[in-house]
């Protein structure tokens, strides 16, 4: 195997990209500046000695606690619950949410082994009995493992005074109802909001 077959097979492991892209990728860093190449290589190899995880949160940080968690203008009695460090990326660009994060690390998936407790449960539960806490937005994936992570910290959390949300699913902005299935617009059914005059 070559350097470059090797370089392919390396970039086709990311996801999203196949082993098309991935030969692109290789081409495109065969034809680059050599100074750009050199810093590329060196932020990929550096990149797990500066980020972890926050001891809060979970969430990606090079500081500890992460600039969320000791943000001290975010509103403290909110958690918003989520899968995965980039999560809180994507709810952080979309500027609408101000409260705290937990990350959970995964959902619930029997079928692959993941129980409730290989994820961050116990350290929301910690959270939630030490703080000031009055709502807990759970953002899990519209999905079944997603779903089942949902309804158990309902379950788990709903012994405590505090308010349990759940992110609306449904048609996505400038969706064609043509083309969503019965899931996405049940759902819409279901979260379907009164018009404000």
């Amino acid at each position: 195997m070559t350097a470059i077959d090797e370089l392919t097979e390396s970039f086709s492991r990311l996801p999203g990209i196949g082993k098309k892209s991935a030969g692109r990728l290789v081409n495109y860093i065969l034809k680059a500046d050599r100074a750009w190449t050199d810093r590329f290589a060196n932020q990929i190899s550096t990149l797990q000695d500066k980020i972890h995880e926050c001891s809060i949160c979970g969430t990606w940080t090079e500081t500890d606690p992460c600039k969320i968690c000791s943000d001290t203008t975010r509103d403290q009695s909110i958690i918003c619950v989520v899968e995965q460090p980039q999560d809180v990326m994507t709810i952080e660009n979309s500027h609408e949410y101000n409260g705290l994060f937990h990350v959970l690390g995964g959902v619930i998936a029997p079928l692959e082994g993941v129980g409730p407790d290989q994820l961050k449960i116990p350290q929301l539960l910690t959270r939630l009995r030490a703080g000031n806490i009055n709502e807990v937005i759970i953002a899990t994936n519209p999905t079944v493992e997603g779903d089942t992570t949902a309804l158990y910290l309902q379950k788990i959390i709903s012994f405590m005074n505090i308010t349990v949300t759940r992110l609306a699913s449904g048609l996505p902005v400038g969706g064609d109802l043509e083309y969503a299935d019965k899931l996405t617009l049940a759902r819409s059914f279901r979260g379907r909001m009164k018009l404000q005059q």
